[in-house]
């Protein structure tokens, strides 16, 4: 099904105001609109007029006010549009494709090796005259960003599944690669573990490591993208042992994980477990064994944290990730971080493994509302 890709129509800059806080409001009356826009009056019952001209706003209905008078309340039009998001996660892959207002139009889920699919199943259940704004892809290497006129991962971690992907992907439509650490961080933010809180670090622990770093609510990225790669700290770090590539990484990541568990574990305690999930869930049933190979990975993690709370001082990290985001952790970890540093506040991730693409996806909304809105040049 070929979607359309049509260029937003040049708008005035008044009319551009109007529709970004209209997408950012859902629905809204034009006193609501100039309020919200800060225009006259006069002024946003004309770029009403223009939008609706173009479809990119629709009357939905009247609002009765205090002294009964009514009030006509719009929305975003069908020329509005649609944005994708994409999470190529380590095994799973999830889109979303969503209205320029944030309303959920289609998901999508699926193995990473059928990654194209996923995003093939997303775009057919949209309307195909619904034009594209902006797609999102969210990956766990984008260390730099693409020259213009391209777009690939940074290293070749992704490469292959991006390749599928691209190719699945309608042409025309800004597509924009996201670290996935990044975009889980947006959703703790703005729905999760950090709502209210300006400044916080996001901690992913999983098969990788990742940091999320959020400064006065938005997302810090670095001179060259990879702000948060805490994959790279130094380690081993001690006399006579010489620190590896990502080789903090491949230490605290669920593969070591449960390879220490496999070390530790006597028969007498039966089948050892294969995934960190039966590995908690065998903790919390009181082996020993698995509490004490939990209680060791909750001392790693809290070392880990503590390294970010001393460049950091966050105020505030959330764990999350495969392994991260189990509260088992969290009073190992706030005991190491407290031996180690100074006072900072510890949770579990509220979002969970929608974290990447629910962030990916409030992303990729504000990128489709700028397409449309960067047209708007023509002065009133």
């Amino acid at each position: 099904m070929e979607h359309d890709v049509a260029g937003a129509p040049r708008l005035t800059e008044s009319a551009g105001a109007v529709f970004a806080v209209l997408a950012q409001a859902g629905t809204a009356t034009r006193p609501q609109l100039a309020s919200l826009a800060r225009l006259s009056k006069p002024t946003v019952s004309s770029a009403v007029a223009e939008l609706e001209g173009v479809h990119l706003a629709a009357h939905s209905g009247t609002s009765s006010g205090g002294t009964g008078r009514s009030a006509a309340v719009y929305r975003l039009g069908p020329a509005a549009g649609a944005v994708l998001a994409v999470d190529l996660g380590p095994a799973v892959t999830r889109v979303r494709a969503c209205a320029l207002d944030g309303t959920l139009l289609a998901e999508a889920t699926g193995p990473r090796e059928e990654a194209a699919d996923v995003v093939r199943d997303a775009l057919s259940a949209l309307r195909a005259d619904a034009p594209l704004r902006a797609i999102v892809v969210a990956v766990g290497d984008v260390t730099a960003r693409a020259e213009e006129g391209t777009v690939r991962p940074a290293t070749a971690k992704a490469g292959p599944v991006f390749d599928a992907v691209a190719v699945a992907l309608p042409p025309g439509v800004p597509v924009h690669l996201e670290n996935n650490v990044n975009c889980a961080a947006l959703a703790e933010l703005h729905e999760g573990a950090a709502r209210g809180r300006h400044t916080f670090g996001y901690l992913r622990i999983g098969v990788g490591i990742g940091l999320g770093i959020v400064v006065g609510g938005h997302v810090l990225a670095g001179a060259n993208g990879a702000a948060g790669e805490v994959a790279r700290l130094p380690y081993p770090w001690d006399d006579g042992l010489e620190p590896r590539h990502e080789a903090l990484e491949d230490y605290i990541g669920s593969r070591s994980l449960l390879r220490r568990a496999a070390e530790a574990w006597p028969e007498s305690d039966g089948a050892c477990p294969r995934t960190a999930e039966r590995l908690f869930a065998l903790a919390g049933q009181g082996s020993a064994t698995a509490r004490a190979v939990v209680d060791r990975h909750a001392v790693d993690v809290g070392r880990l944290a503590a390294a970010v709370t001393a460049v950091l001082d966050p105020g505030l990290l959330v764990l999350g990730g495969s392994t991260g985001a189990y509260p088992q952790l969290l009073p190992g970890v706030r005991a190491e971080l407290e031996r180690l540093s100074w006072p900072t506040e510890v949770v579990s991730s509220q979002v969970g493994d929608l974290g990447t693409v629910v962030g990916a996806a409030r992303l990729a909304v504000a990128r489709g509302v700028q397409t449309v809105t960067q047209a708007s040049r023509t002065k009133d």
